[in-house]
C-alpha cells in the first residue's frame, strides 16, 4: 500500500482528487493539507510514502514545502501545478521533487505516476520537459531578481530596501528596470510574473 499526503489550497480539487485516488486498491490517502505549512506538519506526523503537493499554496509555495519535507523525511514528492514553467521545473528538481505534472493530468494517470515514483523512478511531463530545453534565459539581473523576490510578499520599498541592504532609491531603480523588462505595470505584477516563470 502506498501512503499519500495530498496538499492543495483548493478544497474542492483536493477532496475530489482524494476520492479518486482512494478508488485505487494500492493507494491510501492518509492526510490532506490546505497550506504549505500544514503539508510539512502532516508529513512529519504521518510520514507518507508520497506527498502530492500543489505548487501554489500559501503561505509560501509547494516548492518550499517540498524542500522541507525532503530535508527531514524519506517521503518522495510529486508536484502538481497550473504554471508548468521550465524554470519552476528546474527549481523543483533541485528541491528533490521526483514527479512534476500539470493540473490537467487525469487522476488515473496521476495514480500511475505515483506508483512510478514510489518504485524509485522520476516523472516529468513531456511538454514541460520539451519547453525546458527551449526556454529563453531570464532577462533580469541578480539584483532585480532579489528586489522582486522581496516585493512578492507585498513589502513596501522601505521594507525591501532594509531586507536587501540597499537605499530606497536604488531599490526603486531596480524595480523600475525589472518592470520595464517584463512589461509589468506594478512591482507586484512584475514579482508575480517572475515567480510564474520560476525565476524567483
Amino acid at each position: 500500500m502506498i501512503r499519500l499526503l495530498l496538499a492543495d489550497d483548493e478544497d474542492l480539487l483536493r477532496s475530489a482528487l482524494a476520492a479518486l485516488l482512494a478508488l485505487e486498491d494500492d493507494l491510501d490517502v492518509v492526510a490532506e493539507a490546505a497550506t504549505a505549512a500544514d503539508a510539512v506538519l502532516l508529513a512529519r506526523e504521518h510520514r507518507p510514502d508520497i506527498a502530492v503537493l500543489d505548487l501554489e499554496m500559501p503561505p509560501t509555495d509547494g516548492l518550499v514545502a517540498a524542500a522541507e519535507i525532503r530535508a527531514e523525511l524519506p517521503t518522495q514528492v510529486v508536484m502538481v501545478t497550473r504554471h508548468a514553467r521550465p524554470a519552476v521545473l528546474r527549481r523543483a528538481l533541485a528541491a528533490g521533487v521526483r514527479g512534476f505534472v500539470p493540473k490537467t493530468t487525469p487522476a488515473a494517470r496521476l495514480a500511475e505516476i505515483v506508483r512510478d515514483v514510489a518504485a524509485g523512478r522520476r516523472y516529468v511531463d513531456p511538454d514541460i520537459a520539451a519547453a525546458a530545453l527551449t526556454e529563453d534565459d531570464c532577462p533580469l539581473s541578480d539584483r532585480e531578481l532579489e528586489v522582486l523576490r522581496a516585493a512578492r510578499t507585498g513589502a513596501s520599498v522601505a521594507e525591501i530596501a532594509a531586507e536587501v541592504h540597499l537605499a530606497p532609491g536604488t531599490v526603486r531603480n531596480y524595480l523600475s528596470a525589472a518592470m520595464a523588462k517584463l512589461g509589468a505595470t506594478s512591482r507586484h505584477a512584475a514579482a508575480h510574473r517572475a515567480w510564474q516563470q520560476g525565476w524567483i
